[in-house]
């Protein structure tokens, strides 16, 4: 009797330390959802993929649908000790939100234009005053009365036509990306009958102030490709196709120059552009090209007076400045403006009547370059914090000496200046509110510098809360996105604040595949270079453990669509650097879907990632695809979210990923997959809704190294 006695309680003592390791390795043993397998073979190049997952891509299929509401449910089930934290981190993130503000009035053709927020309230309302501030407000659209009764909504697009009477926007219900353009009479309020569906959501207005031109995109696809022509009080079957871009590779738009003289249309892609004009006093006249394309030339347009200003990689890798009169406008005509710098990568310009204002980025920071146009005298408009976001803002108007720009910081909030060109003083106009007892001086911004293993130095920008001790004990959250030359700069976020100041160092990392340093950082993170972008990330990782920010138990990593691939790729090569992960609608199914053509954005991004129907590429592309490199190891806790209208990564990418992790990885650490059923790519519409789903990631992240509160 005592035996068995003895035996049982040993059983319960085992028992009860299992429950303890458990908690405390934050491990799992929920019964999650297993996805059936389904064999599908993918075969090219003389490789077969077996893929038991392909199924989950039918979208209509129950099955399907059960599965991602099997999986919230499991996920909530893990996460539901952390509930009223997740509610407590809404009110405090949402607290810190002025919750009635409006944006920096800007003037355009006698109008001053601003946005507002109410109190309470999840929408924009946009509005304008005629030629001064004390007139009468006209509230041109409320999107929190259009949004009732929808899951999503958002609306995009506002474009006003010339005689100030009309406006015409977008609207997406679905978050599709799909949008519908509506005209609205701002006289009388009346929504015409006009709705142009499955377009891009901006229309662009000639002249006459009855005819505008949009852009429709495939319905399949969802490439923009196609221009038409649409007069007010006819049909969108009436209108007339202006221009189709035949090329798959290739995206269009259509758009009213600054100058009001020009409608343009442009065809881009990774690799070159075109662009086509017209006088928006004649809308009915033929387009003419600004410059054929060709492989490998990059351009855009402005217009000033009589010349076209050329942004372009002609002869110039990081990019110059040249002009060319409007009757002659094929490159051999082109006349340098600003010369190629190999330092310097020009970002973008802003023309003025006296002025010509070029933004470049040098060392990875972002400098504005006055000329007067007149006496040929340059400045720069300076900036004094180690590490900080500069941006030109609206500036529709040419006949100013005001330059309006965005400067915003790791500690300072987003700021709205006024810059006077001639007397070069700076006047704030606003700097963003952060609601409560926040104060910049409590936190600390700086940069750091990640030596990669072909040497090269990444940087990393770093901000976290006063009086951090180095001992390799802080929690920490390293994010980078890494594609497309996005630069992502360090910018200011009332909603991190929520990190910061319960531990966390939060970093930036500056990883290849973007622009930071310019266009070559960009090409050694693509195509056949793609890998640097991953391995700069790990490289970040190890970085701040060997200086001591932190260790692999409180690292976490973070990055959203190409930087959820990011996350895909690093938790494959080097899983044992962290400690979480949070993967936001990461495109991980790398090789499957830039072989479907129907899917869409493929085309457009084969000079991006390359074509896997050429051998070379394929073999590359596989090599690191997160959904094809899973395998029979551990992984560190993950938590992988998707919407089921994203119309950029298809929401059934993550969901094959977790399926195949759940198979075969060898650890009990957390797998989650959360999917918003009424969302898309970018998440909830609502400006407060969205932080329900931060708060989720971050209840995650605090659970796992034992915040509660």
């Amino acid at each position: 009797m005592k035996a068995i006695i003895s035996i049982k309680n040993q059983f319960l003592i085992l028992l009860s330390l299992m429950v303890i390791i458990s908690s405390c390795t934050n491990q799992v043993n929920e019964k999650y959802p297993i996805a059936k397998k389904i064999s599908k073979e993918l075969s090219i190049h003389g490789d077969t993929r077996i893929d038991n997952y392909y199924w989950l891509n039918e979208r209509e299929n129950p099955e399907v649908i059960k599965y991602l509401t099997d999986e919230n449910t499991y996920t909530k089930s893990v996460l539901k000790k952390t509930e009223k934290f997740q509610e407590d981190l809404f009110l405090e993130m949402k607290g810190r939100i002025k919750e009635t503000d409006e944006s920096v009035p800007y003037k355009d053709n006698g109008y001053f234009y601003y946005t507002r927020y109410e109190e309470g309230k999840e929408y924009p309302i946009y509005c304008r005053k005629k030629e001064s501030l004390d007139n009468q407000e006209e509230i041109m659209l409320d999107v929190n009365k259009m949004a009732k009764g929808y899951d999503y909504y958002n609306v995009g697009g506002l474009s006003v036509s010339p005689d100030n009477k009309l406006l015409a926007y977008g609207v997406d219900t679905v978050s599709r990306r799909k949008f519908t353009i509506m005209v609205k009479n701002l006289e009388t309020g009346e929504i015409y009958s006009d709705k142009l569906e499955v377009t891009t959501g901006y229309a662009a207005w000639a002249n006459d102030n009855k005819t505008m031109f949009y852009t429709q995109k495939n319905a399949e696809t969802l490439r923009a490709e196609k221009i038409f022509r649409h007069v007010l009080g006819g049909k969108q079957n009436d209108d007339k196709e202006i221009f189709f871009e035949s090329d798959e590779t290739f995206g269009v738009a259509v758009w009213r120059s600054k100058s009001d003289k020009y409608i343009m249309i442009s065809s881009y892609s990774t690799m070159s552009d075109e662009y086509q004009f017209i006088d928006a006093n004649k809308p009915m006249s033929e387009f003419k090209i600004v410059q054929k394309r060709e492989r490998g030339l990059e351009y855009s347009v402005s217009h000033l007076g009589e010349y076209f200003y050329i942004r372009t990689n002609l002869n110039a890798q990081n990019f110059c400045l040249m002009r060319t009169h409007i009757n002659k406008t094929e490159k051999e005509n082109w006349e340098i403006v600003i010369p190629h710098r190999e330092e310097v990568f020009l970002e973008g310009i802003q023309l003025f009547r006296d002025y010509l204002i070029v933004a470049e980025r040098e060392e990875g920071l972002t400098k504005f370059r006055v000329r007067n146009w007149k006496t040929k005298k340059e400045h720069y408009v300076k900036f004094d914090e180690e590490v900080y976001m500069a941006y030109l803002s609206t500036n529709p108007d040419f006949d100013t000496e005001l330059l309006r720009f965005g400067y915003t910081s790791m500690t300072t909030p987003n700021s709205t200046y006024d810059y006077n060109l001639r007397t070069q003083e700076k006047e704030l106009k606003k700097q963003q509110e952060v609601i409560g007892d926040f104060n910049p001086e409590n936190y600390e911004t700086k940069r750091l510098w990640a030596k990669a293993d072909d040497g090269t130095q990444v940087p990393m920008s770093i901000v976290y809360r006063k009086g951090i001790k180095l001992d390799g004990n802080n929690p920490t959250l390293l994010y980078a996105y890494g594609s497309y030359g996005a630069t992502m700069d360090p910018y200011f976020s009332s909603v991190r604040l929520s990190l910061l100041d319960r531990g966390f160092v939060y970093a930036l990392a500056h990883i290849r595949g973007g622009q930071y340093l310019g266009r070559q950082w960009y090409e050694n993170g693509k195509l056949l270079k793609k890998k640097n972008t991953f391995t700069d990330f790990n490289d970040c990782a190890e970085h701040l453990i060997a200086i001591k920010y932190t260790n692999p138990d409180k690292l976490f990593a973070m990055g959203g669509s190409a930087g959820g691939l990011l996350m895909g790729a690093i938790v494959n090569m080097q899983p044992e650097l962290y400690k979480g992960v949070v993967a936001a609608v990461p495109f991980v199914d790398v090789v499957t879907t830039m072989l479907d053509e129907n899917i869409p954005l493929t085309t457009g991004e084969f000079d991006e990632w390359g074509n896997p129907k050429e051998k070379e590429y394929y073999d590359y592309m596989l090599s690191y695809s997160p959904y094809d490199q899973v395998k029979a190891q551990n992984y560190p806790a993950m938590l992988v979210t998707t919407g089921l209208h994203d119309s950029q990564v298809q929401y059934w990418e993550p969901a094959k990923w977790v399926a195949k992790l759940r198979d075969m990885k060898t650890d009990n650490n957390m797998l989650l997959l959360h999917t918003n059923m009424e969302a898309g790519h970018g998440g909830a519409s609502g400006r407060f809704e969205a932080l329900k789903e931060v708060a989720l990631e971050y209840a995650f992240m605090f659970n796992l190294v034992g915040i509660e509160k």
